[in-house]
């Protein structure tokens, strides 16, 4: 039986290399490659159930047109002759009078440079389409790392087992990465301490060593804290400060103010764990010269500071010169280190002019304005692929709104019938990872992967690219880029010639399913930092080009009971919404076997939250604020600290009892830097449900 390199497609920073037994034409496992060393073999429960997904009753097998009414999910099955011509038509139409009230929806369903954006973006550069700004997910934190480092760079993961201090900082690797948290327990068994800094005592935080639970938001101010503390107590590495970063007179002075009283006040933690995390951290590094890490993640910036919040603490390794160690420093991201041949894969020498951009973030608000000289031409069109935004766009209730409009044309590329896809007026079937070929970055560790097609497509589905290549052809789009296959555009994907991508080819890449990066270890032990200065830059020269704040600050959320006392007494409860164990974001919510102990949706309150309020475990509650509602079954627990809930996500709407989810409440407004979703600045009510109907779903498990 034939066994084919593949690659995990999802939006995780593990990046999976797995293997596909094929027998007679149809996939029988899946399984993690023990070559690869980032997957050693292990996949996740959710992927190891990847033929669950991809073998599902439910998969669409052929393309489907709207007959009822948007959002009631009635449809009948078209042919693809019939499809592409109905979507060229309307696409044409609208483009002579004006191609930006097309706009193009997309973001991580898959991750692969081919089936992401390799031939999509071609197809909406020719077409002059409205650009799509994709901030949803981590847009805050990268513009914060981009403005410290120069990119997205950090530590070499394969080492972060050799930390001698670990800081797990607003991540839960337990859920949304866990072959890094197989290192974490590997650098634990090698006498590392681990902390978990996160306002929530998630699963990862129960098994670490301490769990620091600051007040949502105040990152920033707790790596403020820090940075004052060890100016303090001359704990601070000058050789590396000197040589190698910018701006530490002007980075001091701004972390004067933050003495361990005042942060101790903004985050809701006590001064003892201020200068216990600074000591254990400053001493490990200065006096002992170990390697100290950090490992953060995005839950963090997606407050109103998030790109602040990222920038302080992104400062913290090259203060304590931790990038001199193997195993020390920071990891957000490592995509920047891979030479991505953008232009080679998106052909912008199409577009005749620069067309405006639309915020996904904002995607609520854009689908119901009207035609102004200041936003320009209303949407009249939206081609949605590779996302959900029904589900996972913030303040849900005005983009089921928007997408509810019987003036707007919506094509959906799916696998199943989402909530986006029943407001949809044509549903095309695309293929799964299994069924085509593509090519990967990672951004958690530094191996490029190549994923070879295991199995035919099923009924009529098709890849992305495939459909939007045959788009081109029905829209007369001539250029040669149009007929380029799969292969060709995944040959084109990286600047092979790179130093980085020394040793590494296309043709061998094909061969062995993944390659690792010619980077060193140690990245930045000598500078040498992606800037314009070449080094790592506390004073951001490129933030002062746009005539914002140089210096990392730490800025209050929007809502939250410190920053806005009258919404607060209102909403006094602070929610997220982290990734459900089982799900990744809005994929995998409907594969039966993942839903069995979680079978709806539920909200995480603390015990004197919930006794003030009359709720009990298993109550069904309303969460409510001024944008909207959403019911969930109560869960009272001591991980969520007083004054906050947490609802895990993201649910499909159409598997709640009230048809809604968490994105009914959250906000619309964007973050300090990159323009990103603010999904954990939120407050809110809870009560009991006025209405506690029977649910569709099983009842939990007990």
């Amino acid at each position: 039986m034939p066994t084919l390199h593949a690659v995990c497609p999802h939006d995780c920073p593990d990046t999976c290399s797995m293997l596909i037994t094929v027998e007679q034409g149809r996939a029988i496992k899946v399984e993690g490659n023990p070559d690869h060393p980032p997957t050693d073999g292990v996949l996740c429960t959710k992927v190891a159930r990847y033929l669950e997904r991809t073998y599902h009753p439910e998969r669409l097998m052929t393309p489907l047109k709207r007959t009822g009414a948007k959002g009631t999910g009635q449809f009948v099955p078209i042919s693809w002759d019939e499809a592409l011509d109905t979507i060229a038509q309307r696409l044409s139409a609208i483009a002579q009078r004006d191609p930006e009230a097309i706009l193009p929806y997309s973001y991580g369903g898959t991750m692969g440079l081919v089936q992401s954006e390799g031939m999509a973006a071609r197809f909406f550069n020719k077409l002059g389409a409205s650009q799509l700004d994709r901030t949803i997910c981590a847009a805050a934190g990268g513009a914060g790392l981009k403005a410290t480092y120069g990119l997205g760079v950090g530590l070499d993961g394969d080492h972060i087992d050799q930390a001698k201090v670990l800081i797990l900082w607003g991540i839960n690797p337990i859920t949304s990465s866990v072959h890094f948290w197989r290192k974490a327990q590997a650098a634990k068994r090698n006498g590392s301490i681990l902390i978990a800094i996160d306002p929530y005592r998630s699963l990862s935080a129960e098994k670490c060593d301490q769990h620091i639970a600051l007040n949502v938001g105040t990152d920033a101010a707790l790596a403020l804290g820090l940075i004052h503390i060890w100016i303090r107590d001359g704990l601070l590495d000058q050789d590396y400060i000197q040589n190698y970063t910018l701006g530490f007179a002007e980075l001091s002075e701004r972390a004067q103010r933050f003495t361990p009283d005042y942060v101790a006040q903004i985050c809701g933690i006590s001064v003892d764990t201020i200068e216990h995390l600074a000591a254990l951290m400053g001493h490990t590094a200065i006096i002992n010269q170990q390697p100290v890490a950090i490992r953060a993640s995005y839950g963090l910036q997606r407050v109103r500071g998030g790109g602040n919040a990222v920038r302080a603490i992104a400062c913290l390794p090259s203060l304590l010169g931790a990038w001199k160690h193997q195993g020390g420093g920071l990891l957000l991201s490592s995509s920047g280190f891979f030479a991505v041949n953008k232009s080679a894969l998106e052909h912008p020498e199409l577009l005749k002019r620069t067309p405006r951009m639309i915020n996904m973030s904002t995607l609520g608000d854009a689908l119901l304005h009207e035609t102004t000289p200041e936003f320009g031409a209303k949407i009249e069109a939206v081609v949605v692929y590779n996302s959900n935004p029904v589900a996972v766009a913030p303040e849900g209730g005005k983009v089921a709104q928007g997408f509810a409009r019987d003036d707007l044309f919506t094509v959906v590329l799916e696998h199943f019938m989402t909530d986006t896809a029943n407001y949809a007026d044509i549903v095309l079937p695309a293929t799964t990872q299994l069924e085509h070929l593509d090519i990967h970055k990672s951004y958690g560790h530094q191996y490029v992967l190549f994923n070879h097609p295991a199995i035919e497509p099923l009924g009529e589905c098709k890849p992305n690219s495939e459909i939007f290549r045959l788009l081109a052809k029905r829209m007369g789009f001539t250029e040669s880029c149009f007929t380029e296959d799969d292969a060709t555009i995944a040959s084109q994907a990286f600047d092979w010639s790179h130093p980085h991508m020394q040793g590494i080819s296309f043709e061998s890449l094909t061969v062995q399913g993944w390659q690792r990066l010619s980077t060193s270890s140690i990245p930045f032990a000598q500078g040498q930092f992606p800037t314009a200065s070449g080094k790592c830059e506390f004073l951001s020269s490129t933030l002062a080009a746009q005539g914002l704040d140089p210096l990392p600050d730490f800025i209050p959320p929007y809502e939250s009971v410190a920053s806005n006392s009258e919404l607060a007494a209102r909403y006094p409860l602070a929610m997220i919404s982290p990734p459900e164990r089982h799900f990744l974001n809005s994929t995998f919510v409907n594969i039966e076997s993942l839903r069995k102990t979680i079978p709806e949706p539920t909200l995480e309150i603390n015990p004197a939250d919930a006794t003030v309020r009359g709720i009990s475990t298993g109550s069904l509650v309303s969460i409510f604020n001024e944008r909207g509602s959403f019911q969930a079954k109560a869960v009272i627990t001591d991980k969520v600290k007083e004054g906050l809930v947490v609802a895990p996500s993201t649910w499909w709407k159409g598997m709640s009892r009230d048809g809604k989810n968490c994105n009914e409440v959250t906000s619309q407004a964007l973050t300090d830097l990159g323009g990103g979703a603010t999904f954990y600045d939120c407050l809110v009510e809870v009560r009991h449900s006025p209405t506690d109907k029977p649910s569709s779903v099983h009842e939990p498990i007990r």
